[in-house]
């Protein structure tokens, strides 16, 4: 922990200085500008004790006004600019408003009486919902605001996703098209211990019989993401055991708008990123297009993708509201998937000895939500939803101890000197196909004024079946071949959830269960005299309950804990093999607390911190390329993750009411503990005896930090310096602590790494038009980030322009 700090305090010295020189330093702007106006109900009458809050997301800028009896606001001071205006008062519905200095004249905001209508559509999709729900909700969140991803000029979600704490992203082929998510200690391998949800509705092709992550969306899709843990999670499901990450589409805006982003860089980085959308009548409309390619983190690593997706909301009455969602997503990658050698990374980190292997996959999805305001008190939404994801890869090599695949079983494979030439190749294809039906009801009632309620309760339909083929090619290049699996995987699952929230003052308590019923069926389709037609079937239920509370303590500040029954279904694949034979493997079960605050001390500061323990009871070792050495399916026992992360962020602009601002975020986790308990023994071949109880978990490093400091001012420049800290870990559960020479590079150390980013905006208000530059790995660092099958890098320095035009 002193070292970190150390590190830190080194790294950002200079960052620091930097940016205050350049606030300090600034031409005085002229700040003559001032907004006024007035809150009033629907018959005209002055609302007092009215917040109204100005806002400027750009420079993180913001001051609150509190009416009086008369109903007036004003804020003097400001500079020239477009702010936005949000007015929340007690017993009515909250208002917003965009402003222009500019326009000058008295604004006047009217407010109409509070009902549920305002909060649905919020809830619907977001996991925070609406800025009050955070004082009552009873466990962690944290959010990567609009702002911040634009800003930010990610390239993908691995890097957005790690300026939140208690996540650890870890990369793959460089481009983030296969994240690879862990929470607090737990595996990050394809995600499968995450929830995914897109606008609250399961984003994976398979949450239930095959929880990975082959499919994933560009980030240039979403206005912001969401990260749950805690208690909250038993709303949703099935996998309850770490947290749920929801991205959050942008919704249609008010003004026919049309934007166009084109971004260029290094290493054959292209990106271009259309939107159009608009109100006509009630009915709004969003449709975006983006196109992306580029190098991967190694050689003979190119990967080119399309995604188009669209919006459409209507308001059929003052009741009924409808917003339904489509995409499609096409992705071609020359991409291996194996990793290096001991001997190969020595020779070259980054080379790829695999210039024939190709992932192609494509995906459709689309979903309908309506929201029914039932009363003021009541609502229901229901979602629809359904995807089909197609995925073939054809591949020489799954795993470094396969040099090539097909060594020795083709005739004309005898040696690597065959590989681009007579070596065959195996092509995974894989078909998914799902449909999901969801009603969720919500009831908010009130007993006086001492105490209220709010009961939320739904169920969830839902379908799912897998179509898995290997063919075995006779060239490198080839796209079919000799069958050799072909399987067929169904599941049908019926899950129910209801909680109540019941608010006492200051304190919110919130009891909940979930309950999962899964149907598993598999059946072997592959026509051979011993396998041909064998199936098998099972079930089971799991019943998964949970608490929160939290309090309100001070004035912004809310103190919160819980504790849920965490809960991940086994694969199709692992609970019933391919005769047909069901395995006796249980669900991955375990008890999960957590105890924090979230607090705003001051204006410009926010601070969240919490303490959390994840007590596995059954921790699931699954069998899967993916996982790599030691992977078998198995009951795999106790483990013990617990921990404390911090979040905070400070902007001196809005703490000094100025439009220069100075601003500090930071994402911290400490995992000193993530080990095996009971009787555990490895899982690594050739050591099935050796205890591993009190060894450290794979992929679990102890520290992870993300740091920045920038600035921004009121002409339009934005800029800012980020660190990416992450300690070191084991790749195995022997806790490896030195790498084997010559070996497959599946076991060893993975060091810790320190890497740098910077990004600069400048966005020209009268043109509309923001130029931009980041900068990722500044040092271009060499560095491994992982080992499940074979050593593989982090991504090296790319550099990138562009800009963005908005019509």
């Amino acid at each position: 922990m002193r070292n970190i700090i150390k590190s830190l305090t080194k790294n950002f010295n200079l960052s620091l200085m930097f940016c205050c020189f350049i606030a300090l330093t600034q031409t005085v702007f002229a700040q003559n500008e001032s907004v006024r106006g007035k809150v009033s109900d629907a018959n005209g009458a002055a609302v007092s004790g009215a917040e109204v809050v100005l806002q400027r997301r750009d420079l993180r800028f913001e001051r609150v006004f509190v009416t009086q009896n008369d109903g007036k606001f004003e804020f003097s001071g400001l500079a020239d600019g477009v702010y936005t205006l949000t007015v929340k008062a007690a017993n009515f519905g909250s208002s917003v408003k965009t402003i222009n200095t500019k326009d000058g004249g008295e604004i006047e905001l009217k407010l109409s009486t509070g009902t549920i209508s305002e909060q649905v559509l919020v809830n619907s999709s977001s996991l925070a919902g609406t800025a009050e729900s955070l004082d009552v909700l009873p466990g962690s969140i944290d959010k990567v605001e609009p702002q911040v991803l634009e800003n930010s000029r990610v390239l993908n979600f691995s890097e957005a996703l790690r300026k939140l704490p208690g996540v650890n992203v870890r990369d793959e082929e460089g481009f983030g098209l296969r994240p690879n998510i862990g929470i607090r200690g737990t595996n990050p391998t394809r995600s499968t211990k995450v929830l995914l949800l897109e606008d609250g509705i399961p984003l994976s092709y398979a949450p239930y019989g095959d929880n990975a992550s082959y499919y994933h969306p560009p980030v240039e899709r979403y206005e912001s993401i969401e990260v749950l843990k805690g208690a909250g999670q038993i709303s949703y499901g099935p996998v309850t055991v770490a947290g749920v990450v929801n991205y959050l589409t942008p919704n249609p805006p008010e003004k026919t708008s049309f934007s166009l982003k084109l971004t260029g860089g290094n290493r054959g980085y292209f990106n271009g990123a259309g939107t159009f959308g608009g109100t006509y009548g009630g009915t709004g409309i969003l449709l975006n297009y983006s196109y992306k390619r580029g190098d991967g983190a190694r050689e003979n690593i190119n990967s080119r993708l399309n995604d188009f997706s669209g919006k459409i909301t209507r308001s059929l009455n003052s009741r009924n509201f409808l917003s339904g969602k489509f995409s499609f997503y096409k992705e071609d990658s020359n991409v291996t998937y194996t990793g290096a050698t001991e001997a190969e990374y020595a020779l070259n980190p980054r080379g790829n000895i695999f210039q024939n292997d190709f992932f192609f996959g494509k995906r459709f999805g689309a979903s309908l939500s309506h929201s029914f305001l039932i009363s003021s008190k009541a609502a229901l939404t229901t979602n629809v939803y359904g995807a089909y994801f197609d995925r073939d890869w054809w591949r020489q090599s799954s795993n470094s101890g396969q040099r090539p695949n097909r060594l020795n079983v083709d005739p004309d494979c005898l040696s690597l000197a065959q590989l681009n030439t007579t070596c065959g190749n195996e092509g995974r294809l894989r078909t998914y196909k799902l449909l999901g039906f969801e009603p969720r009801f919500t009831y908010n009632y009130d007993a006086g004024d001492s105490f209220r309620g709010e009961l939320q309760t739904g169920f969830r339909v839902h379908w799912e079946e897998q179509d898995r083929e290997q063919r075995n090619g006779d060239l490198p290049n080839s796209r079919d071949g000799v069958l050799s699996e072909r399987n067929y995987r169904q599941n049908t699952a019926y899950s129910g959830f209801i909680q109540n929230r019941f608010i006492f003052g200051r304190l919110a308590v919130t009891p909940g269960v979930r309950i999962e019923r899964v149907n598993y069926y598999r059946q072997n389709n592959l026509q051979t005299p011993t396998f041909a037609g064998a199936f098998g079937r099972t079930e089971f239920t799991q019943v998964i309950p949970g608490i929160g509370v939290a309090v309100n303590a001070f004035k912004n500040t809310t103190i919160f804990g819980g504790v849920h029954r965490g809960f991940a279904p086994p694969r199709t694949e692992d609970i019933i093999s391919n005769t047909g034979g069901v395995i006796d493997l249980d669900s991955e079960l375990s008890w999960n607390y957590e105890f924090g605050i979230r607090t705003r001390p001051f204006r410009g500061v926010g601070l969240d911190a919490t303490f959390f323990r994840l007590d596995y009871e059954n921790q699931i070792v699954p069998a899967s390329l993916a996982g790599g050495v030691g992977s078998v399916f198995t009951n795999g026992g106790q483990t013990l993750h617990q921990g404390f992360e911090f979040n905070a962020r400070i902007d001196t602009g809005t703490i000094f009411n100025s439009s220069n601002n100075v601003y500090f975020s930071t994402a911290y986790t400490y995992l000193p503990t993530a080990e095996f308990r009971g009787t555990r023994l490895s899982s690594v071949s050739g050591f099935s005896t050796v205890s591993v109880s009190g060894r450290r978990l794979p992929y679990a490093p102890e520290n992870l930090l993300t740091a920045s400091v920038g600035y921004a001012n009121p002409i339009g420049f934005d800029g800012f310096l980020e660190t990416v800290y992450v300690s070191n870990q084991f790749s195995d559960d022997l806790n490896t602590a030195t790498a084997i020479a010559n070996s497959n590079g599946q076991r060893g150390p993975i060091a810790s790494y320190t890497i740098f980013n910077a990004t600069a905006n400048y966005k020209v208000e009268k043109w509309r038009t923001t130029f931009f530059v980041t900068a990722k790995n500044l040092t271009d660092k060499v560095y491994i980030v992982d080992r499940a099958r074979g050593i593989l890098p982090g991504p090296p320095r790319s550099v990138q322009a562009g800009i963005k035009l908005n019509f």
